[in-house]
């Protein structure tokens, strides 16, 4: 009887140390798991779905998955394709693409095609309002016909040869991470610094959208009236109607698109030319800089991008948007922080903040990391389709994730790997719903730490302002306006997000 009573007396602490450890668990500060990273490291590559490269990956909601109501593409009268329509070069059909293709899904690195992921191929249009009307309400039916690479854009790969794969196999990929923004870089990079979309109030009736009434881009009067006939030709623009700039819209300071005018400030653009006006909107570097958490946007080619760029606009510009065998490819509207005022050229900020690529390896190498760094690759190594192929840019970035490895930073990094979006290509899952800017397809991320959890997928719902909120959870800062609530902040990719929920 003793013995009984001893083993209940036993048994009831035992229960009350339970339950008050399952009581006050979960509502431990998030910095008590956090506080263990103490660099962030956000690599930004370009224009990749995820059923585009990570279709097949084992334990992903991949290709396999899709039914046959959210492959299935339909033409501009909503009847489905008998086979995918040609993917078009002007008026004509590509000669590189095979034509009558099943109504589906297809491998791109396969027959007929046979497109190794070594080979550089075509970028299909990725802008705002084509990849809102392909996703037409989550059931992603219009891909091929609101395009103008047509059937192309169901292409994937079976990309387990890549080096990227290989880290995602080993710690975590998010199989539900969607780009913050409907359509391309430009707009999307602006997602992932501060949550908005910049204003262009000032931009001429030229560079404005025309919506139908159902918001909509209008059809020109001789416009196929089928997607088997040729790409659709529309009334489209840069701008919205009510002055937000959503698509390509060039930096007011060099390196830019736009040169410097002649005998005026080099580091400026030529006033008499339309550039996106300085934006002055709250980013996440205004945030970290607030709180003095060290911080740093590292762009490949950037040296060289800033010397090409102000010279004298007679100059032949030899870095910026040159696509010649030997350039590094330097794309403008990749970096987000120079359409900012507080980063205008002169400014401490701009020093301080804006980086090269050959900074980024130093600080690795010195273990001198800021507490955040945005890596963008140069354009020959961010495997964006039409200037470069995937497995460059895959490489790279993998060899830099090992670098990090083998420094003294690792124990207590975080890297996450995304894309800035789609690039055009056809994704299965519905995005969730959100707001007027997005989110739109979904892209493959790979989170790799010691930290992180390990072969991990994760189905966790995020989009890009996911690591905004991730990087405002890890250093208590004051969140971004447009942060969406209800997408995830990263922490189920880590060994202790489940202590705080998401």
């Amino acid at each position: 009887m003793k013995f009984e009573q001893a083993v209940r007396r036993a048994l009831a602490v035992l229960i009350v140390a339970w339950m008050t450890v399952g009581c006050t668990t979960p509502s431990r500060s998030p910095t008590a798991g956090l506080d263990r990273i103490e660099h962030i490291v956000v690599i930004y590559a370009e224009n990749r779905s995820f059923d585009h490269l990570y279709g097949l990956f084992p334990g992903a909601n991949g290709v396999a998955n899709a039914t046959p109501e959210q492959y299935t593409q339909i033409d501009h009268d909503g009847r489905p394709f008998a086979e995918l329509p040609p993917a078009w070069k002007g008026k004509d059909p590509d000669p590189a693409f095979p034509h009558r293709l099943p109504n589906r899904p297809f491998r791109l690195d396969a027959a007929p095609l046979n497109l190794p992921l070594s080979q550089q191929v075509r970028s299909p249009v990725h802008r705002y309002y084509q990849n809102r009307e392909q996703i037409n309400g989550g059931r992603n039916d219009r891909f091929a016909a609101i395009s103008d690479a047509g059937g192309y854009v169901m292409g994937h790969y079976d990309g387990s040869s890549l080096p990227l794969w290989q880290w995602a196999r080993e710690y975590t990929l998010a199989d539900n991470f969607f780009m913050g923004a409907f359509g391309g870089s430009h707009l999307n990079h602006q997602w992932l610094i501060c949550a908005c979309t910049p204003r262009d109030d000032n931009a001429p009736a030229t560079m404005r959208a025309q919506l139908d009434e159902r918001g909509l881009l209008k059809r020109r009067p001789n416009s196929p009236a089928s997607a088997r006939d040729g790409d659709q030709l529309t009334f489209d623009g840069d701008v919205t109607p009510d002055g937000y700039s959503v698509n390509t819209t060039q930096p007011p300071y060099q390196p830019s698109g736009v040169p410097p005018a002649a005998g005026g400030d080099s580091r400026l653009t030529d006033p008499s030319k339309h550039t996106l006006p300085p934006q002055t909107q709250k980013t996440i570097g205004d945030t970290l800089s607030a709180k003095r958490v060290s911080w740093a946007w590292y762009a490949g080619g950037w040296n060289e991008a800033v010397k090409d760029g102000t010279q004298p606009p007679s100059a032949k510009r030899a870095v910026v948007y040159n696509r010649d065998k030997d350039s590094i490819i330097f794309q403008p509207h990749h970096q987000p922080f120079n359409y900012y005022a507080r980063f205008a050229p002169g400014t401490p900020d701009r020093e301080r903040h804006l980086k090269d690529y050959t900074d980024l390896v130093a600080a690795i190498d010195k273990a001198d990391l800021p507490q955040v760094a945005f890596y963008k690759p140069q354009g020959s190594l961010n495997q964006h389709p039409g200037y470069t192929d995937v497995l460059s840019g895959d490489t790279h970035i993998a060899a830099l994730i090992a670098r990090i490895k083998a420094s003294a930073l690792w124990p207590t990094t975080a890297i996450i790997v995304t894309y800035d979006e789609n690039g055009g290509f056809w994704d299965h899952a519905a995005p969730p719903a959100g707001d007027r800017w997005g989110p739109g397809s979904r892209v493959p991320t790979i989170v790799v730490s010691p930290l992180a959890k390990k072969g991990y997928v994760d189905h966790t719902p995020y989009d890009t302002t996911s690591i905004l909120k991730f990087i405002t959870r890890r250093f208590g800062l004051e969140p971004l306006p447009g942060v969406r609530p209800a997408a995830g902040d990263l922490t189920g990719a880590f060994e202790f997000g489940s202590l705080f929920g998401r």
